[in-house]
């Protein structure tokens, strides 16, 4: 079965180090050899952005759009002319979850919140906008020599700790670093774990006022970003590498050998709900309905009782002592 995430264009290679390169690409990835003008390739011609002053995001334009509001924020978006072709996805996953269905969850959620939120949540709360959106991100593959420094409890002697150092290589596949400006570092993080990459294609399946998000930067600016990346999940596999039961200060140094990279884009549903006259705002996943998540109000009324329950239990608890005491001084 073939890798939709595999599709690939020209195979062109770098004249060093014979890293492949890529549409976009203004220098190799891996030991940034300058990539002849005549040997450039863009990603598509240039194009409006619709830019939003709250949050950054941006989305292409487009004159089907009646309003130019951010599709994540709500906010007022101005139009921005990029000197250089803006970077597309090429990899799109489709939406399996409907609009109707991602209403539905979305009040079932409301309802699922604990005793903490308001009795009449889910059935007193109104749905002030729902936009499908795609957020963008670069899912890569990289080979790497993994050069590391930390202190471990083995062989420490008399001492807690001793040094230990080393390298390693190592493989990452399917690494997914967000490229959006609309949504946080958590709420990705969220999504990304119920994305099925398997899904990919090439062309935009979902409701039709879906809009895609465009990239923030080209892939060449974005390989510190990658790096951190690279680094963050080397750290999470070194345990097995450095002998000990506990470690401290653990470090690492990347010198990337190869990557690959594919630009995705992400189905999810950006809604914001009315409560009692204050917007709140709640992401339903466009593949996964069981992952849903965002902002919900509370109940001041029952955090205040329940905090007067425990006043009052404390101040009995309080009183009882005091009575002992005063019995057995007796």
């Amino acid at each position: 079965m073939s890798d939709p995430l595999s599709a690939k264009d020209e195979d062109r290679r770098c004249r060093r180090c014979d890293c492949a390169i890529e549409a976009g690409d203004l220098r190799c990835a891996i030991c940034a050899l300058p990539i002849p003008e005549g040997q450039q390739q863009t990603d598509g011609p240039l194009a409006r952005i619709l830019r939003c002053h709250t949050c950054g995001a941006a989305v292409r334009y487009d004159i089907e759009v009646q309003a130019p509001r951010c599709a994540f924020c709500g906010s007022v978006a101005h139009v921005e002319r990029p000197t250089d072709p803006i970077e597309q996805p090429r990899r799109i996953l489709p939406f399996r979850v409907s609009p109707e269905d991602a209403q539905a969850v979305l009040r079932g959620w409301l309802g699922t919140l604990g005793f903490f939120r308001p009795d009449d949540l889910a059935t007193e709360a109104s749905v002030a906008s729902l936009r499908p959106i795609w957020w963008v991100a670069w899912v890569f593959d990289a080979h790497a020599q993994i050069s590391w420094t930390a202190d471990s409890d083995a062989g420490a002697g008399r001492s807690a700790w001793a040094p230990f150092a080393g390298q390693t290589r190592m493989s990452f596949e399917r690494i997914l670093v967000p490229a959006t400006r609309g949504l946080t570092e958590e709420e990705c993080d969220k999504l990304t774990r119920h994305f099925d990459l398997t899904t990919a294609g090439d062309a935009y399946v979902g409701p039709q006022d879906a809009v895609c998000e465009g990239f923030s930067m080209r892939r060449s600016a974005a390989r510190q970003t990658i790096a951190r990346a690279v680094q963050a999940v080397a750290l999470t596999r070194l345990g097995s590498e450095i002998p000990g039961k506990r470690l401290r200060k653990a470090k690492v140094a990347v010198l990337l050998e190869g990557l690959t990279t594919h630009r995705c884009a992400m189905p999810t549903y950006v809604f914001a709900y009315r409560y009692r006259g204050k917007l709140y705002r709640a992401l339903v996943h466009g593949q996964d309905r069981g992952c849903t998540f965002g902002e919900a109000p509370f109940s001041l009324v029952k955090i205040m009782l329940v905090a007067v329950g425990i006043g009052v239990a404390l101040l009995a608890l309080l009183l009882f002592v005091f009575t002992a005491i005063a019995l057995s001084a007796n």
